[in-house]
């Protein structure tokens, strides 16, 4: 192991176990919740359309301010897709406003941007815009304090299965990323939640048959849902597993417990 590995590793045990908020899976799993970044309209049109034939629904984690643009994951969302989306059962949930990662800007901004971000998509959905993911999957310790528990859930690009204890400030995902080639690494990850019965989040960017390196193909997608609908997990929403009464999650979070919340944090 070389030493920018060794302490990548040692980084990532560091933030897995300080500034945790834990609460018990408990008998729930297996769940299984197909979740996008960013997000490109291919997420919604084709990854969400490869859900809804299965009956299933996903996570959108938008950052508002890149509706109506371009870059290489392709079109991003404009406001039909966001409104369409919630017509038909999705969950539109939020990933700051401006896309910025908490390496590269103090807490206090990257806080700020991630509250305007937050309630940007709630004023579009009408309800409590509660669970959030890091941009770029990145995270400090400071952000996942101060974010993580003013949100739902704050979802990260970990690998590995949420349970027997969900760590709200960082939930754990897997990239979904490439062609079929990743199928069997995208079965194993399933046939390993269901028999462990805990929660596998996956997470993508774009759909499409030529992705960037951050997407998956319609392919491989329609692969891992097939397989998760067959394994007898239940394909839900982020907002839906932690909705569920045993839980005991709030999604939403009283307006008296937010305000100023993201002052004075540097």
């Amino acid at each position: 192991m070389s030493v920018r590995s060794g302490l990548s590793a040692a980084r990532r045990r560091m933030l897995c176990s300080l500034g945790r908020r834990t609460v018990p899976l408990g008998n729930r799993g297996p769940i299984i919740s197909f979740t996008f970044d960013d997000f490109p309209r291919t997420a919604y049109t084709i990854g969400g359309s490869i859900l809804e034939q299965s009956g299933a629904r996903g996570t959108f984690y938008a950052a508002y301010g890149l509706m109506n643009t371009s870059n290489e994951l392709g079109e991003q969302f404009c406001a039909d897709d966001l409104h369409s989306l919630l017509e038909k059962g999705h969950e539109l949930a939020t990933h700051t406003y401006s896309h910025i990662s908490c390496r590269a800007v103090g807490c206090g901004i990257f806080c700020e941007d991630a509250e305007r971000g937050r309630k940007a998509i709630e004023e579009v959905s009408g309800a409590p815009a509660g669970n959030f993911a890091y941009p770029f999957g990145h995270v400090n310790l400071r952000a996942k304090r101060v974010v993580g528990t003013r949100m739902a859930s704050a979802r990260g690009i970990f690998s590995g299965f949420n349970g027997p204890e969900i760590d709200l400030n960082l939930l754990r995902a897997n990239a979904l990323y490439g062609d079929l080639d990743g199928s069997s690494q995208a079965e194993h990850l399933i046939l390993q939640n269901a028999k462990e019965r805990s929660w596998l989040i996956f997470y993508t960017h774009d759909v499409r048959n030529r992705p960037s390196p951050y997407g998956c193909t319609p392919a491989l997608f329609e692969f891992a849902v097939s397989v998760a609908a067959r394994s007898g997990s239940r394909i839900l929403t982020v907002q839906r597993a932690l909705a569920e009464p045993e839980s005991g999650i709030s999604i939403s979070t009283p307006e008296d417990s937010r305000a100023g919340i993201f002052t004075n944090v540097g």
